[in-house]
């Protein structure tokens, strides 16, 4: 498809000039240009393919930028962007340098709030409105929200305020999976007509009006008609609990159904109270690969074709997610008292062989990461072990249940942290860049990283081994460099570091599969005549002080190496454990800057943040050169 049409919207002004026809041929373009352009660059395909219609009706029916559109997590973002003035950069997205996979606030005018993890559309939308009536403006503001972003806290403390406050908002429920309610068809669309009609609106706020001039009284006639509305709704209408929070509840409408979704918008966007409309939608609509599997399809990688990805080439080890999937099996057989839990996070944390062979023993919570953990500190008080699977960076939306709910009662929680460090082309959103900071402040926590996938394994099952500490295990987005299915755990003394290689000239104190890259370093640098001391830091914290004793006097060069924030992060430990004990010699870190780092593939943000081997040898060699 050409696109003709599409290539001559620059903004969303430019749709105000077309008529539905051309609004349709718009939908159809958005569709196979997203299509065409995600399956060869990569990306989210299957959520934004859900609100092609959604998206071209709320930029026809507001006057954006001056009306707030505000996006949750950003997924379905990309037609937006589109329509946004971003059609020419758009081949570009997720790739260093290019546009964001999310909502970005530098990247463009129209995106108002940044957005790329779940449930924060309503809280910021309300904050925006606030700011509006604060400020004596006049706009409007419009909030999209998910089915799943719905499960989260944040998302129902946004609606409680919300409701309370009684402002100007419209929030959009897009629901692509739940069944809030089965009530769609012919007399269902009438019904919604009516209830979303101006007259329908304006006869009602002056009926209300009126019956507060009654003889008998504001409360009592008001009573009465509130209690009549109220019975006639529970029987026709699914938002009960919407209105009670205090939205005015309209709905479901067909998503697909542009003229519907345009005629519903136009009715609604200036009723003053808040709104919540319901909007069906069908994840992948428009390709039936993606319509019929909008799992795999939600995010695909790069492929030169319209088809289902294809399988990457076996590598010499499983990814770390995967080598996760097998071990959770692995202990589940042997340990009848563990359980998984995740936060909507299956496929991604590699648990769905343990969801089909342990049903039972499988908790997806949904988006609800801060519930998973104070979820586990139950478990664990009734001597249940919960092994929880969590994105490093989503991790961090559970801080105070880490710390209340579980640190505090010394509950043993296992905390198995995906995507540690660099994830690549989702960007500052989804990097892990914090957890060794957050977790090592939390007292009692044992922080630890795996260098291989057999290490993991050793690391699970020492975690299993003791009841009085919480245990975190992080590991990247990347291959697990070694694993054994057939191998045998091994009991770690906590705290306990191994010696890879002995040297006399300088300690590199690397962490997780960093120590590969230093060992490849140790190579390099031995032919120069340089004799480099190679430490798997398996255990962040507590840190193995016993080693550390030992080279004070025999190191007068040390090197900290980590996937992780340098600030707060492992050499800072290090450095600060060896100025209490009066080390005189020289301490550099290597790690992640002090800054948010931007989305590309990991070899790039690596080469760019100078965690790669030859970059990292030049740091070595300059810090040897200044004690000459």
């Amino acid at each position: 498809m050409s696109a003709k049409l599409l290539k001559t919207i620059q903004s969303p002004a430019d749709l105000k000039e077309l008529n539905l026809d051309e609004l349709h041929t718009i939908c159809d373009e958005l569709r196979q240009h997203i299509i065409e352009t995600i399956t060869q660059t990569g990306g989210h395909l299957a959520p934004t393919l859900g609100v092609i219609e959604l998206t071209v009706a709320l930029h026809y029916i507001f006057e954006a930028p001056k009306d707030k559109i505000v996006w949750d997590v950003g997924h379905q973002a990309y037609a937006h962007k589109l329509l946004t003035g971003r059609l020419e950069q758009f081949p570009t997205i997720r790739q260093f340098k290019g546009l964001s996979g999310f909502l970005k606030r530098n990247e463009s005018e129209y995106d108002v709030f940044g957005a790329g993890h779940a449930s924060t559309s309503i809280s910021a939308g309300l904050g925006i409105a606030v700011a509006r009536d604060h400020n004596g403006d006049n706009f409007r503001v419009a909030s999209i929200i998910g089915d799943g972003s719905m499960s989260g806290g944040l998302a129902f403390e946004g609606i409680n305020n919300a409701g309370h406050l009684r402002k100007q908002l419209l929030v959009i429920l897009n629901d692509n999976e739940m069944s809030i309610s089965p009530n769609v068809g012919a007399m269902h669309h009438y019904l919604t007509r009516i209830v979303t009609n101006p007259v329908y609106n304006r006869i009602r706020d002056e009926i209300w009006n009126i019956t507060g001039k009654l003889p008998y009284g504001k409360k009592i006639s008001r009573s009465v008609i509130r209690k009549i509305e109220e019975s006639i709704k529970s029987l026709l209408v699914p938002g009960i609990l919407f209105d009670e929070l205090g939205f005015r509840y309209m709905g479901p409408i067909d998503g697909h159904n542009l003229d519907e979704v345009v005629h519903t918008l136009n009715n609604i966007k200036d009723i003053k109270t808040p709104i919540l409309l319901h909007v069906l939608t069908k994840k992948g609509k428009g390709l039936s690969k993606a319509e019929n599997d909008p799992v795999n399809f939600h995010g695909v990688k790069p492929s030169e074709k319209n088809e289902p990805v294809k399988e990457e080439k076996p590598v010499s080890a499983p990814s770390f997610q995967s080598v996760f999937g097998y071990l959770a099996c692995e202990v589940a057989r042997n340990q009848n008292e563990t359980v998984c839990i995740t936060a909507a996070m299956r496929e991604g944390t590699g648990l769905v062989p343990y969801a089909k062979e342990f049903p039972d023993r499988y908790y997806d919570v949904g988006i609800a990461e801060g519930h998973a953990v104070t979820f586990a500190g139950g478990l664990l008080t009734e001597k249940v072990r919960p092994i929880l699977a969590i994105y490093s960076s989503f991790l961090k939306r559970a801080f105070d249940h880490m710390v209340h709910d579980i640190a505090t009662q010394h509950l043993p929680a296992i905390f198995c942290l995906d995507r540690s460090g660099l994830v690549g082309e989702d960007g500052p959103t989804h990097h892990g860049t914090l957890d060794i900071a957050y977790m090592r402040c939390i007292q009692d926590m044992v922080v630890s990283a795996p260098k291989n996938g057999n290490e993991f394994r050793h690391l699970l099952y020492t975690a299993l081994n003791q009841s009085k500490k919480p245990f975190s295990i992080r590991y990247p987005k990347n291959s697990s460099v070694e694993f054994d299915e057939n191998g045998q755990a091994e009991l770690l003394p906590i705290g306990s570091w191994e010696v890879m290689s002995r040297g006399s000239d300088i300690a590199l104190l690397a962490v997780g599969p960093l120590v590969y890259t230093a060992l490849e370093i140790g190579k390099t640098l031995a032919k120069e005549g340089i004799q480099c001391e190679i430490v798997n830091c398996r255990f962040i914290k507590p840190m193995d002080t016993q080693y550390l004793a030992s080279i004070v006097s025999k190191f007068s060069k040390v090197i900290t190496i980590e996937e992780g924030s340098i600030t707060g992060g492992f050499g800072d430990g290090v450095a600060s454990w060896l100025l209490e004990n009066n080390y005189q010699g020289s301490l550099k870190r290597i790690g992640l800057p002090d800054e948010f780092i931007e989305h590309g593939s990991r070899d790039e943000l690596l080469d760019l943040v100078g965690l790669t081997a030859t970059k990292m040898m030049e740091i070595i060699r300059m810090q040897l050169s200044d004690s000459k």
